[in-house]
């Protein structure tokens, strides 16, 4: 399938209501208002091909930037690559489940991920998190350094409630990751996670959401779910 295939595809796959709602989250045009799980047979179709994902990626056409991330082939793609779809990436559905998604399956991933936690730019930080999130979700944790790990932890301690508000969340997801996914430091995380107790997290025209990784890791703990790993992390 060539790229204006695939554009044809994804515009008749398009609901206004889908759209709203995608806008009212922070989205702006151009877009389809493509639901996510209707891209999927068009994905069968193509299964990996990184140059269409740069070409679908570049219009900035929010549905074709989603669906470029199920297509691209992560490992194939550079420093420089995810650099500039990071700059792309306007909006955290972008930074958090396209960029930081692809990103979390290279080989590159704790590098770049890295650099941009420490960048003070909140969809790159976000991003940096969230990709954290994604490897620690799926990976073996012996490919991670508990002591790197741990001291992360602590950076979301001191630092999570001063952080820029999308970056929040994520931090905020890493803490319940790391009580789930990640064993060496299950028990590090619940103490942390009760350290940093409720997060405010406030957003444009709507009212503020508090979040809780104390309360969501016991019950996952409950549910028998320690330990979990994800066996794919795209769809």
């Amino acid at each position: 399938m060539d790229f204006e295939t695939v554009m044809a595809e994804l515009e008749a796959l398009g609901k206004e209501r889908t759209k709203k709602m995608y806008i009212s989250n922070g989205a702006h045009e151009p877009l389809f208002g493509v639901a996510t799980g209707a891209m999927k047979p068009i994905a069968k179709k193509i299964k990996i091909n990184q140059l269409l994902a740069e070409e679908l990626y570049a219009t900035g056409n929010y549905d074709a930037m989603y669906f470029a991330g199920i297509i691209a082939d992560p490992k194939a793609m550079t420093d420089s690559d995810f650099e500039r779809w990071i700059e792309a990436a306007y909006y955290y559905m972008l930074s958090d489940y396209v960029v930081a998604v692809t990103l979390s399956e290279s080989d590159i991933a704790q590098d770049v991920a890295d650099k941009w936690i420490a960048s003070g730019d909140e969809l790159r930080m976000s991003a940096g998190w969230s990709c954290y999130c994604w490897l620690l979700g799926n990976r073996k944790d012996n490919e991670f350094s508990e002591s790197k790990i741990a001291h992360m932890l602590d950076m979301v301690k001191n630092t999570i409630h001063d952080s820029p508000e999308r970056t929040k969340s994520s931090m905020n997801n890493f803490l319940y990751t790391v009580g789930i996914s990640y064993l060496p430091l299950h028990e590090k995380a619940i103490e942390t996670s009760k350290e940093v107790g409720i997060v405010e997290v406030k957003r444009d025209k709507k009212k503020s959401s508090f979040l809780n990784a104390y309360e969501s890791i016991q019950k996952e703990i409950d549910r028998g779910r320690v330990g979990f790993k994800r066996k794919y992390v795209r769809c």
